[in-house]
């Protein structure tokens, strides 16, 4: 099935992105599968097909756009316990482990959050965005653990997404870095585009990409003859990049412990203490959780709060740092 939105652009409309018009016309589509829509071939402007969904309307441009149903992928259940934080009939937070993808890509189809997902609830899940994410207003990667909220329909994720678009969200991450943070506490604000030197990497640039707002503060130094230098740091969110806080972290020469893309290399571990030397070799994911997450309930408007604790590898950690101190 197949529907078509076609209008012409008013004066109030006029210079807007293209995929922004489309979306605020539609209340079912979200900019995102707007912008999916046109890249694949159906937009066309004065009769003419363009698949640059930032380019800028003008006055009395015409627009019609076929809104092309996404095919039903074959998602199979997968039996995961998800660690469910709060639930009602319009979304789901959850507390995501590290060690699990959010949706499914090349390489694993089939044992991702979204999987867990359609074993836990079937399909009552928001459609609107890409076929194979289902439910999903926003990520948080693989080995990253912490807070994430699911539309259980698509009321709820348009609702949500503009919400994240209007950095009204509250995001708030714990992260421990290599070395002292300098200033201690601040404001990163610069461009991240994708690497020119590998494609599944992410950078700071000066040129191109898109702007990316972390605020941070220093919450704890440790630092004796014993143990390295690190700082237990907490970056609230802005905007949400990809890989947005390693980046930045990095980018200062702060890169976070068990990070293993975007690492430096660092002097053999020379007089550590023994326990915490084995807690460091045997993280196998980088030390970032997304302890709080905050938002408007779509339906009610009511303000949701959610915090979650480190979880007993990262904890742990900290515990024994604490001690050595």
């Amino acid at each position: 099935m197949k529907s078509i939105i076609n209008f012409i652009v008013k004066n109030k409309e006029k210079n807007l992105r293209v995929d922004t018009l489309l979306a605020n016309q539609n209340n079912k589509l979200t900019r995102s599968r707007v912008k999916t829509l046109i890249l694949e071939n159906n937009l066309k402007i004065n009769n003419l097909t363009t698949v640059d969904p930032s380019r800028k309307v003008k006055l009395n441009d015409e627009i019609c756009l076929n809104i092309v149903e996404p095919k039903k992928e074959n998602l199979k259940p997968f039996k995961y316990n998800l660690d469910i934080i709060y639930e009602d009939k319009d979304l789901i937070v959850i507390n995501k482990s590290a060690g699990i993808s959010m949706h499914p890509g090349p390489g694993n189809y089939d044992n991702t959050i979204v999987n867990a997902l359609i074993n836990y609830s079937g399909n009552n899940l928001s459609n609107i965005g890409n076929e194979l994410r289902p439910g999903i207003v926003h990520r948080i990667d693989k080995d990253t653990s912490g807070l994430v909220v699911i539309a259980k329909n698509n009321f709820s994720h348009k609702n949500l997404s503009k919400q994240f678009s209007e950095h009204s969200i509250t995001r708030v991450y714990h992260a421990l870095v290599w070395g002292k943070i300098r200033p201690q506490n601040g404001k990163i604000d610069t461009l991240i585009a994708r690497s020119s030197k590998n494609r599944q990497l992410m950078e700071v640039s000066f040129k191109k990409g898109k702007r990316a707002i972390t605020n941070y503060k220093t919450l704890e130094v440790y630092e004796t003859k014993k143990i390295p230098t690190f700082s237990l740091v907490e970056c609230k969110l802005e905007t949400g990049r990809t890989h947005q806080i390693r980046v930045h972290l990095s980018n200062k020469g702060n890169n976070i412990l068990g990070d293993k893309k975007y690492k430096k290399k660092f002097k053999k571990l020379i007089n550590i203490d023994s326990d915490l030397e084995k807690l460091i070799n045997e993280l196998n994911r980088q030390f970032l959780h997304a302890k709080k997450l905050g938002f408007k309930h779509p339906i009610s408007n009511k303000r949701l709060e959610f915090s979650s604790n480190l979880p007993d590898d990262l904890e742990n950690i900290l515990k024994k740092l604490s001690k050595i101190k």
